[in-house]
């Protein structure tokens, strides 16, 4: 790899002096900063038809660069025929420069894929400016190839900011070119 991603050049450049002054922020650890991403694929129908599970490992880790963890049930639900310990969903933790890398792909490239895109939902913030949103298909992203997918998933994304508030989480997105609903 050569420097920095372009997102993560765009944050320390254009994002962390416009936080700085919006907020009036003296020290540079105050700064709102993106801690890491998580990218989960809950897969429901794993349980009657196991082959789900890899073939949504190899999608995730293609589009994330690194490779996915397979989760596992917590404990036996009799009526969704689940055992304890049964894979059921797939999940992988970015951080540093795949992150940045991640993001970038995600806001300039699989979003404006969605089909009557109107923006992201606002709604999607934890009290403690952590963001998630939902993915309905995983083909959004370029590396997925459409021919070879058996079955449509949708996935997770969740942002886990350094920041303790949700304004300022808001507004390190937006910075960041979040396309937000107005």
């Amino acid at each position: 790899m050569s420097g920095q991603p372009a997102m993560h050049e765009r944050y320390t450049k254009a994002a962390v002096p416009k936080l700085t002054e919006t907020f009036g922020l003296k020290n540079p650890m105050e700064v709102p900063r993106l801690d890491k991403v998580v990218v989960n694929m809950g897969l429901g129908k794993a349980v009657e038809n196991p082959k789900l599970i890899e073939a949504a490992r190899d999608q995730l880790s293609k589009l994330s660069g690194q490779r996915a963890v397979v989760t596992k049930a917590r404990k036996s639900i009799a009526s969704f025929k689940l055992r304890e310990n049964m894979p059921i969903g797939c999940m992988v933790t970015l951080r540093r420069a795949r992150m940045w890398e991640f993001l970038d792909r995600l806001i300039n490239v699989a979003l404006p894929q969605v089909r009557d895109f109107k923006g992201v939902s606002r709604k999607g913030f934890d009290p403690r400016g952590n963001f998630t949103m939902g993915l309905k298909e995983q083909y959004i992203f370029p590396e997925i190839d459409y021919d070879k997918i058996d079955a449509v998933h949708g996935m997770n994304v969740t942002l886990v900011f350094r920041s303790g508030s949700k304004e300022k989480s808001v507004a390190l997105l937006e910075a960041l070119g979040m396309p937000f609903r107005r």
